[in-house]
C-alpha cells in the first residue's frame, strides 16, 4: 500500500510527509513538477538537507534546470520509485502539489492524442519565451478557452495545440474523459485549510524564503538560462524576481507580488485537488496525525 498526501503549496504537506514516514518506515517521493530541478532549492520549497538525512526523499534535485520534464517521463521515473520503497519493504508516500503528475500516477494516463514528430514541430515553432506571442495569437484562433487556462503555461498551450491538431477538439473537452477509476492501493489524504490561514501561512513562508536567499538562487539561475528553459522556466516567483532585479520592482512590491502569485497558484490547486482527487480523505490540519495512526 501506498500514501498520498497533496494540497496546495504552503499548506504543510512537506511536514506532515515527514511526521508519516518517520512512524512508518516510509520514504517520501515528491510529486512537485518544480522540486525535480538543481538550482532551485529555495523557489520550490525543496527538503533540506537534514530532512533528506532524516528520510530518504525521491524525485529531489535530479534534473539540470535546462533538461525538460513531462508528465510521462515523471510518471515512469515515479514508478521506479516507488517499486524501489516497496521491494525494499518499506512505504512509499507520495507528497506534492502538481495535481496532474498525482493524478496521471494514480488513475493512469489519458488517451489523449498525440504526435512525436508534430511535437517536435511545434516545440521548434513556439518554445521559446520570444515566441510566445505567435503561441497565443494562433490558440486564440484555434482554441480560445485552452489559453485563457493556461496563458501563463507554455508547454500545456503547446500540448493543448497538439492535440486541436490532431483531433480537432480542444483538450479541455477530451479532458471531460479522463480516466474514472484508481489503479493503485493506496490511501490518500487532501489538505484543505482554510483561506486565511493558507493565507498568512503562504505570507510567512515567502519572507522566509527571501531570507534564505531566494533572491540570489534566482539571480544565479537566470544568468544560466532559466527564463529560456523548457520546463524549469515555470517555476513559480522567478520572473517577478528578474523584474526585482532589473530594478523594476522594490522590495516591498516583490514581496507583495510573490505573495498574491502563490495565493493564485493555490487556489487553483485548491480547485484541482477537489475536483479530481474524489479519492482523498480532507484534513484541515497538518499539525495532527494522519487517521491512519487512529
Amino acid at each position: 500500500m501506498m500514501i498520498a498526501i497533496m494540497g496546495p503549496t504552503a499548506s504543510g504537506k512537506s511536514r506532515l510527509a515527514l511526521e508519516t514516514a518517520s512512524r512508518i518506515n516510509g520514504e517520501i517521493v515528491s510529486f512537485d513538477s518544480m522540486q525535480v530541478y538543481r538550482g532551485l532549492e529555495i523557489g520550490t520549497a525543496q527538503p533540506t538537507y537534514e530532512e533528506r538525512e532524516q528520510i530518504p526523499h525521491h524525485l529531489v534535485g535530479i534534473y539540470d534546470i535546462h533538461q525538460r520534464l513531462d508528465v510521462y517521463t515523471f510518471t515512469e521515473l515515479a514508478e521506479k520509485a516507488v517499486r524501489d520503497i516497496l521491494d525494499r519493504g518499506k512505504t512509499p508516500i507520495l507528497a506534492g502539489g502538481t495535481g496532474m503528475y498525482l493524478r496521471a500516477f494514480l488513475y493512469g494516463m489519458d488517451d489523449m492524442p498525440g504526435d512525436r514528430k508534430l511535437r517536435a514541430e511545434l516545440d521548434e515553432a513556439y518554445d521559446a519565451p520570444e515566441k510566445e506571442t505567435a503561441l497565443h495569437a494562433r490558440m486564440a484562433e484555434l482554441d480560445p478557452a485552452a489559453l485563457a487556462k493556461w496563458k501563463e503555461c507554455r508547454r500545456r498551450l503547446i500540448r493543448a495545440l497538439e492535440v486541436k491538431l490532431i483531433s480537432g477538439k480542444s483538450i479541455l473537452e477530451l479532458q471531460q474523459n479522463m480516466p474514472r477509476q484508481l489503479k493503485r492501493d493506496i490511501r490518500a489524504f487532501k489538505l484543505e485549510l482554510p483561506p486565511e490561514e493558507l493565507n498568512r501561512k503562504i505570507a510567512a513562508r515567502t519572507e522566509v524564503m527571501l531570507q534564505q536567499g531566494w533572491i540570489e538562487e534566482a539571480r544565479l539561475a537566470i544568468t544560466d538560462g532559466l527564463l529560456e528553459t523548457p520546463t524549469a522556466h515555470q517555476a513559480l516567483g522567478y520572473k517577478i524576481i528578474d523584474r526585482f532585479l532589473k530594478n523594476e520592482l522594490t522590495l516591498p512590491e516583490l514581496k507583495e507580488k510573490l505573495i498574491i502569485a502563490t495565493r493564485q497558484y493555490a487556489r487553483r490547486q485548491r480547485t484541482w485537488f477537489r475536483h479530481q482527487h474524489p479519492e482523498a480523505l480532507p484534513i484541515t490540519s497538518s499539525e495532527s496525525p494522519l487517521p491512519i495512526f487512529h
